[in-house]
């Protein structure tokens, strides 16, 4: 008979929740501003600042939070809900009427002047879209380059209701018995049109605040998880975190059908069932909120200062570089796959189901993947060892992103997440949180979690996403994942040999995971300040 632990329902409940709020947004931040006309390079940028972002509101938060200790379950529960109200608010951002696209075919357009009203609307950004075509006519008329408008009609015709009229006469005949063919691609202009408009700027603010909520909320609930299982249970956290990866793959996958559905035939997808969503799991994750109990949160320490100290230690500064390159790594695939699978489907003409099929891709990563390979994680460790493990998780890297970069159709984007999400990303944020704690000298146990997660998710996040918005740009989708399947491979080859030959003796664990004497958050801060204090009063002895 299954036992329920009542005790840990309530955590469980908020990591369901929360992550099922942010499932129909997380991964579709990149895509929902690509569908506004913002480049590769600058949502790279964007993302490159968030990063940095972080370090200033943790700490900043915890100073809150300092102060205000009586207040800090509001301060939570507020901090949870304008997460949500700052992803909401992007639906009242108004959408594209023109679909910002790679390029444009347009088949059998009768050729027209265009009228003030196209020549006034090109001028705004989302209206109308000045274009550069090519143009092959029945009456022979062929043109390599030629300025036209490019709009959205009344009336439907071949095309849909994208048409397209002559910014001037260009040696058309304008009879009325003629047709054309039309290759177009958005001119400079209308191509960097949207920024510096409100529209913009609005993306921006609200994506960056939603971000930056999600990442303070989440190490929060982190905390809250650990004081919950109490002293010496610290291996329950990923039977307790595995629910939100369940809630965040079954909401992903709910909001892409439903998006789809709602869009009908539409390349400008609608995103209110998304955030219909978000609303509904982002309430009952207020009440879940409502019953935590939300311990004592230690200050924040100053990351450079205690990376500093740490680096000193050879095995685990080779770690942490590693750290950044499995950040960089990983970073491409989280902000770039779906940018590369919905151009894919422009040109395979998929994109009536895209947001369906992110959703299962989604749902494929967290519910199968992530889950299993969670599940397994302490065995394979404990069969291979953590060294050799972070050398299997970059090659299972390299394997998934060449695959990436050679897939045709749309849909195989699946069957490559389906099996590959576990052995890499899962695998490896397991092997990464585990071997921190094992080659992190004594007392620095909570400390060397702390840096490696900025270093991950932080330093690694910001450089893969600049570095691969530029590779992006530069070569296209499927050679930028052949470049990073080649990184992969280099630090997999890399990490092998410096680990086997350099530090295989000093860096292996004296024990296995279980047999660890681990310690709580709070513990291990009290246990840094304690041996601060003693290793203080020795070093005055010894000068005295």
């Amino acid at each position: 008979m299954v036992k329920i632990n009542y005790k840990l329902l309530p955590i469980k409940a908020h990591f369901f929740f929360f992550m099922a709020a942010l499932g129909p947004i997380l991964h579709q931040l990149n895509v929902f501003g690509k569908q506004l006309g913002v480049s590769e390079i600058v949502i790279g940028s964007i993302n490159s600042l968030l990063p940095l972002l972080f370090l200033v509101a943790k700490p900043a938060f915890g100073i809150v939070v300092d102060y205000f200790q009586e207040q800090r379950k509001l301060i939570f529960i507020l901090l949870v809900c304008f997460t949500n109200i700052f992803y909401i608010l992007m639906y009242f951002i108004p959408q594209p009427t023109v679909p910002v696209l790679n390029y444009y075919e347009i088949t059998q357009v009768p050729p027209e002047l265009c009228g003030e009203t196209e020549i006034v609307a090109s001028s705004y950004c989302g209206e109308a879209r000045r274009t550069l075509c090519k143009w092959n006519c029945t009456d022979g008329f062929r043109s390599n380059i030629s300025s036209m408008i490019l709009f959205q009609a009344n009336s439907e015709n071949e095309t849909g209701n994208l048409q397209l009229c002559a910014a001037s006469n260009e040696n058309f005949s304008f009879a009325s018995n003629i047709s054309c063919d039309a290759v177009c691609v958005l001119d400079d202009a209308a191509a960097n049109c949207l920024y510096g408009t409100p529209i913009f700027w609005s993306f921006v603010i609200l994506m960056s605040l939603g971000t930056i909520g999600f990442n303070v909320a989440n190490s929060i609930s982190d905390a809250i998880c650990f004081d919950v299982l109490g002293d010496g249970a610290e291996m329950g956290y990923g039977m307790q975190r595995v629910w939100g990866t369940i809630g965040f793959g079954v909401s992903a996958l709910v909001s892409g059908y439903a998006v789809d559905k709602w869009s009908s035939d539409s390349v400008i997808k609608d995103y209110t069932p998304a955030f219909i969503i978000i609303l509904l799991f982002g309430a009952f994750d207020f009440y879940c909120c409502t019953i935590l109990k939300l311990p004592r949160l230690p200050r924040s320490e100053n990351i450079f200062k205690d990376l500093g100290k740490l680096m000193k230690y050879r095995h685990v500064s080779v770690f942490i570089v590693f750290c950044v390159l499995a950040g960089i790594v990983d970073s491409f695939i989280i902000y770039y796959l779906f940018w590369y699978l919905e151009n894919l489907a422009q040109l395979t003409g998929d994109m009536d189901n895209i947001k369906f099929l992110e959703g299962l891709i989604i749902a494929a990563e967290t519910l199968v993947g992530e889950v299993i390979f969670f599940m397994l994680s302490g065995k394979i460790l404990k069969l291979i060892g953590y060294g050799h493990s972070l050398t299997l998780c970059f090659i299972a890297y390299a394997v998934r992103l060449g695959l990436i970069s050679v897939i045709s159709n749309p849909w195989w984007f699946l069957a490559v997440e389906l099996f590959m999400q576990g052995p890499t990303y899962a695998m490896c944020y397991t092997t990464i949180v585990v071997y921190a704690s094992a080659v992190s000298p004594p007392g620095t146990s909570a400390t060397m979690q702390g840096i490696v997660a900025g270093m991950d998710d932080g330093f690694g996040y910001a450089v893969g996403s600049l570095l691969g918005s530029f590779i992006l740009k530069w070569l296209g989708g499927s050679n930028a994942f052949k470049v990073f399947a080649g990184i992969a491979l280099a630090c997999g080859v890399s990490h092998y040999l410096i680990y086997e030959f350099y530090l295989k003796n000093i860096a292996s664990p004296t024990s296995q995971p279980e047999e660890a004497d681990y310690k709580s958050p709070m513990e291990a801060v009290k246990a840094t300040i304690v041996a601060n204090s003693d290793n203080d009063h020795l070093a005055d002895e010894k000068v005295s």
